[in-house]
């Protein structure tokens, strides 16, 4: 089978991340961490195991920060290399296994990525697992597969980057007939984003923002929008047609990232703004709830910063290894900040409702399509999604 596959090794992994400038060519030459390969199908863990042909398979950051190595070193134990990525996933099932009850070949499925004590045959499962929190899983290193947080991240599961990999039959929920692979590869990322919106608990009286509005960040203002329609919801974008989206996707208000936003917020919100020495400039007021879709030092200290005594802030884009933030507004204004990491099975089915009912708005999500053969060109388009006008990139793995 034609799979992208990530090495991991120290000398590559630093000529990676330090060869920044060079991103593009490193990434996929043979100094960096991806390269395209003919591999044999992995083979069925168990006999509740599935084959799978994947249809479209998306792009999403925690991969970019995979392949640039820009990522945090945190999740290394977790894995097992080389693997193949991928876990935004929409396909087909090929073949099953003797113990398989409820799926068929030629069912339509979506993956559920994360690899849990259940899926791994492990039969006493762990606290996080027994409480349905399957991401948080203890257990990632043990039972029948080698160690791995999610699909995508493992040796021998493979992953939708490729044209087969496998999973067991807990991780894949059919498809509505009427929603189409476009929008049905979306549902991993709109999970995440829902977990996230329903964790914050919001309220309808509340000033809720989303900075950030690329994939995570107008899903963000979608799922707001869903649990809480009267809420106000204002959005900070950096290109026209993510504030096209946001407003498409349900943002009250749309604002211009960079240059005048302190103020332009802070007007719009009530907020008095103070201006330190050296530093940028402070809310006294602000909005009840922030959340970080970016997951940089400099949106991180800004969320802080914008959030209003007790309000709080939470972390959706996956952070790297954030620089420059100031924690100085937690301490003075008692802020909560969380962080939300993917979603349980119950808000991932939430989402296939969710997102079968927003498909008309969603169309065109996925905007840019690649055969892995172009992996390359696949990757800079997600890379500079921004200019190249696009929320996300997908492989089509078949064609």
């Amino acid at each position: 089978m034609i799979a992208v596959q990530y090495h991991k090794g120290v000398s590559r992994f630093l000529a990676t991340r330090y060869l920044g400038r060079y991103w593009e060519s490193i990434c996929t030459s043979p100094l960096g961490t991806t390269r395209l390969v003919d591999l044999p199908e992995p083979p069925l863990p168990s006999a509740e195991w599935v084959r799978m042909r994947p249809a479209l398979s998306g792009i999403c950051g925690s991969d970019l920060a995979t392949v640039a190595a820009r990522g945090s070193t945190y999740f290394a134990p977790f894995t097992s290399c080389p693997f193949v990525l991928g876990h935004e996933v929409v396909g087909e099932i090929v073949e099953t296994g003797p113990a398989v009850r409820d799926l068929v070949a030629g069912d339509r499925v979506v993956l559920e990525p994360p690899l849990h004590c259940r899926v791994r045959g492990i039969e006493d499962r762990c606290a996080e697992c027994r409480a349905g929190r399957h991401a948080q899983c203890r257990n990632v290193t043990r039972g029948c597969i080698s160690a791995g947080v999610q699909t995508g991240f493992c040796r021998d599961t493979g992953g939708g980057w490729s044209s087969s990999f496998v999973a067991h039959e807990l991780q894949l929920h059919r498809m509505p007939s009427a929603l189409a692979d476009e929008e049905a590869v979306l549902i991993e990322p709109f999970s995440c984003c829902l977990q996230a919106a329903a964790g914050a608990a919001p309220t309808s009286e509340q000033t809720l923002l989303v900075v950030g509005c690329g994939t995570i960040g107008v899903f963000t203002i979608a799922a707001l929008k869903e649990l809480r329609p009267n809420a106000t919801v204002i959005a900070v974008a950096k290109y026209p047609h993510q504030k096209d989206w946001a407003k498409r996707l349900g943002a009250d208000r749309v604002l211009q990232a960079g240059r005048g936003l302190f103020e332009e917020l802070a007007a719009l919100v009530g907020a008095e703004l103070f201006h330190p020495e050296l530093s940028k400039p402070i809310f006294s007021g602000g909005v009840d709830v922030c959340f970080d879709c970016v997951g940089s030092g400099a949106s991180i200290d800004d969320c802080l910063r914008f959030a209003s005594c007790r309000g709080k802030v939470v972390l959706v884009g996956m952070p790297g290894i954030p620089k420059g933030v100031d924690w100085t507004s937690i301490w003075y204004k008692e802020l909560q900040v969380v962080g939300s990491y993917t979603s349980t099975s119950q808000t991932f089915r939430r989402s296939i409702e969710m997102v079968n009912g927003l498909a008309p708005r969603l169309q065109g999500v996925a905007g840019a399509r690649f055969p892995l053969d172009q992996y390359s060109d696949a990757l800079r388009c997600a890379r500079h999604s921004g200019k190249a006008g696009v929320l996300k990139t997908v492989f089509e793995p078949t064609v």
